[in-house]
């Protein structure tokens, strides 16, 4: 590895800072400066509500609201699902858990001010946007302990965009609007940001907020996105798929094992496919065609791409042709280290390494392997029960049924799981989330979900 790689890979692995040297360093987070604790509780008629759990100490679950007792480590991981005061006030339309941050995409008021974007936890790389301490110290500020708005680039006064995807790697963000407009901020030493690289730029206290230009789309409208570790890949309405970012393991798609500063097409079996869906958490990436069809690419060190090969990085979408007699796949989900997909039927098949939902004794499955129907509450008595979506994080992972009910497994991490304590669960278990789940959304060591009650 060349010396300029070692340099930009420290980068980017100092902006997932310990916590003791984080603690020396932080500075006070001043809630009269944000409007989001002076405002009067919202009136929904969706009643979404917002569940969080796991590692809080970095911020990113946004609960904590007194310095003081953050200081006093009593806030070090919530093991349970907690409420978030913040889906209390704002109508939250979307939500990314990153590596130690998490951020929020909002309805527009006038109210407050028309923020569409909120984020809080680790912002070392200014990945939620730049913030800096009020008075004499204006130091930009390195975690946020709740959510604050970021503020977008407009072209006018007047122009107003609401937020309706948004995205976390490693330490980037990315956001899409209802317009279409895409904005990158926070760490670009790959090129995860669509633009060019700098070397050695410094992103603590950055003000950049890049709005990317149609043109790098080739003007194709984009609907989705989706974020790997320091990868960034875009989905077009006809359903062609644009990356960037590292691509030491293939990841971009694009047919090389260099970086890529500017979105390009991927082409390889997906080409002329009308792709609906993306999944990436680390280095390796799952997509699914409007027929049910899965292609990968990427790290595939433990099979989670290839079955029966040596090849390890595969830097071009290949059709994953042995997925063929589990059915139709209807959802997708790429791991740190394996994958998964869930069938018409809803079915929830595992391979790859990792605490995969078989057991103790079961840490690598060489090929799709089913998840028994009755962990997730199929039985005699509820026969119609089926899993309707999946996700996972780097090291866990998560299902939810029918009856609205999450399940989750794998490596508990600060007690990202939301199942009362922290060691690791082998098999799914349900989460002790109070509310219906419609959505959750993993980190590397916390979890987000949006919830409706149940009355």
């Amino acid at each position: 590895m060349s010396l300029l790689h070692r340099k930009l890979q420290n980068i980017v692995f100092n902006s997932v800072r310990s916590i003791s040297k984080l603690k020396k360093r932080k500075i006070l987070q001043d809630e009269s400066s944000f409007e989001v604790y002076r405002i009067k509780p919202k009136t929904s008629t969706t009643h979404n509500k917002i569940y969080v759990w796991g590692m809080q100490e970095t911020g990113a679950l946004g609960l904590a609201t007194s310095l003081k007792v953050h200081k006093h480590g009593l806030t070090t991981m919530k093991k349970y699902p907690k409420r978030m005061p913040f889906g209390e006030r704002f109508e939250v339309i979307d939500a990314a858990a990153g590596y130690g941050f998490s951020i929020f995409a909002v309805e527009p008021t006038e109210e407050h001010g028309n923020y569409t974007l909120y984020g809080s936890g680790l912002n070392t790389d200014s990945q939620i946007g730049y913030h800096k301490h009020l008075g004499i110290i204006n130091k930009p500020i390195e975690l946020l302990l709740y959510p604050a708005p970021i503020e977008l680039p407009m072209k006018s006064p007047d122009e107003i965009h609401r937020v309706i995807k948004v995205g976390c790697g490693r330490a980037h963000t990315v956001v899409l609007t209802e317009q279409g407009v895409i904005f990158t901020l926070g760490n670009n030493s790959y090129g995860q940001c669509a633009r060019i690289i700098i070397e050695d730029e410094n992103y603590l206290g950055s003000q950049v907020i890049n709005r990317l230009i149609p043109e790098l789309f080739e003007n194709k409208r984009i609907k989705d996105i989706a974020c790997g570790q320091d990868h960034t890949m875009f989905l077009t309405e006809n359903g062609e798929v644009y990356s960037c970012g590292w691509s030491a393991d293939g990841q971009t798609g694009l047919g090389t094992y260099n970086n890529q500063e500017l979105p390009k097409l991927v082409e390889g079996d997906i080409k002329k496919e009308k792709i609906i869906k993306l999944s990436s958490t680390g280095d390796a990436v799952l997509a699914m065609n409007d027929k049910g069809e899965v292609f990968g690419w990427g790290n595939s060190e433990y099979n989670q791409i290839l079955l029966d090969s040596d090849e390890q990085q595969i830097n071009v979408p290949l059709h994953l042709k042995y997925l063929k007699n589990i059915g139709k796949v209807t959802d997708i989900a790429a791991g740190g280290s394996f994958s998964m997909i869930l069938n018409d039927e809803g079915n929830v098949f595992v391979w790859g390494y990792g605490l995969l939902g078989f057991g103790p004794n079961v840490d690598f499955c060489k090929e799709p392997k089913l998840i028994p129907p009755t962990l997730f509450g199929r039985n005699s008595f509820n026969p119609q029960n089926r899993i309707i979506s999946i996700n996972c994080g780097l090291y866990h992972m998560a299902a939810i049924n029918s009856d609205n009910d999450l399940f989750m497994w794998g490596r508990n991490k600060f007690g990202c799981l939301g199942i009362g304590h922290d060691n690791d669960q082998y098999f799914p278990f349900k989460s002790l989330v109070g509310a219906k789940v419609h959505r959750v959304f993993c980190g590397v060591d916390h979890s987000i979900a949006l919830c409706k009650l149940f009355i």
